[in-house]
């Protein structure tokens, strides 16, 4: 239970509970608001749910962090909380589809997203509980995700970027940024590979960005490619040949003197590899997120960082601004 310290010793108390289990892009997220009273009545005026994001916004100085606000649910209120009395308001709301994924296979990937708990009460607003959230990819990102892995790309960091896409369907006001060391086959000719998902109710797009390495005929430089994928066009297609066409068809196109990259539906065919030798990006995860200087796996060292990012979480709001992304 938290104290509402807008009011002070005697005030009511607040504690969200989330249901057990991660949740996923575009799903349900369901739990309970336990309300206490205080020593005297008190006029609930709304109850709200704030789903607030970590994000890293670059400018001229360079890089800074701050806090968006990604979406708001009003789940309950206009009602007399009387001195003592105990009130469990119960919630069922949807993610949005962009929602970030946070965990694969149980390993964190160092994003951290809550879910904040604003009460208004006697006419002042009051930020009470924040709890983390844990979010699993859906089974199409979860399928990319197994490829690379699978292809030997390993798991460098992943963070969340202020801005927009410029050609995609984005929605939200930042876009989750995956950063991947290339397999060996591909080292000679990329740097890293950037991965971005960005789902909607009608399937997933996959924004690939590849980071090339100079070359005699070539300089250094980004191309990007995006590919969809229906939800329903999961099962039944070998991920790991389709995949690898896509990082082929940009390592090619970056090679072929910065020719643009791949647009549409991958082919599935004839660059893929002839069997599966990769660990799975879960365990690439596991190896990988051991060294990140966010230090973030695990339970417990994840309750750590929402410990530390408390009072960061109460911070301004990031703002919506336009990246220069393409």
């Amino acid at each position: 239970m938290k104290l509402l310290g807008s009011l002070g010793v005697g005030g009511p108390t607040v504690d969200t509970v989330l249901e057990a289990g991660a949740c996923v892009p575009g799903g349900s997220l369901s739990g309970q608001v336990r309300l206490k009273g205080g020593g005297a009545d008190f006029t609930i005026e709304h109850i709200a749910l704030e789903l607030v994001a970590r994000v890293e916004a670059e400018h001229e100085d360079g890089e800074s962090e701050g806090v968006v606000v990604f979406d708001r649910f009003t789940v309950g209120g206009a009602f007399v909380l009387t001195e003592g009395a105990e009130v469990t308001v119960p919630f069922d709301v949807t993610l949005p589809w962009e929602t970030p994924v946070t965990a694969l296979h149980g390993q964190d990937l160092g994003i951290v997203l809550g879910l904040r708990t604003e009460l208004a009460v006697a006419g002042a607003r009051d930020k009470g509980d924040l709890d983390r959230l844990i979010v699993e990819p859906l089974p199409a990102q979860e399928a990319v995700l197994e490829a690379l892995g699978q292809l030997d790309f390993g798991f460098r960091s992943a963070d969340l970027e202020l801005g927009h896409i410029r050609g995609t369907g984005q929605r939200l006001p930042f876009y989750q940024e995956i950063e991947l060391p290339p397999a060996p086959r591909y080292a000679h000719q990329v740097n890293e590979v950037e991965l971005t998902f960005l789902a909607g109710p009608g399937g997933l797009e996959v924004v690939l960005e590849a980071d090339k390495r100079g070359g005699l005929l070539s300089g250094s430089g980004d191309t990007v490619g995006r590919f969809t994928v229906g939800h329903h066009e999961v099962r039944g297609r070998d991920w790991d040949a389709e995949v690898d066409a896509w990082i082929h068809s940009l390592s090619e196109a970056r090679a072929s003197y910065g020719v643009p990259g791949t647009y549409g539906h991958g082919d599935g065919h004839g660059h893929g590899p002839e069997h599966r030798s990769g660990p799975g990006m879960g365990a690439v995860v596991a190896a990988g997120a051991a060294g990140l200087a966010v230090g973030v796996v695990g339970g417990a060292v994840a309750a750590e960082v929402v410990d530390e990012v408390g009072d960061f979480f109460e911070g301004d709001e990031g703002g919506d601004e336009e990246s220069g992304e393409d």
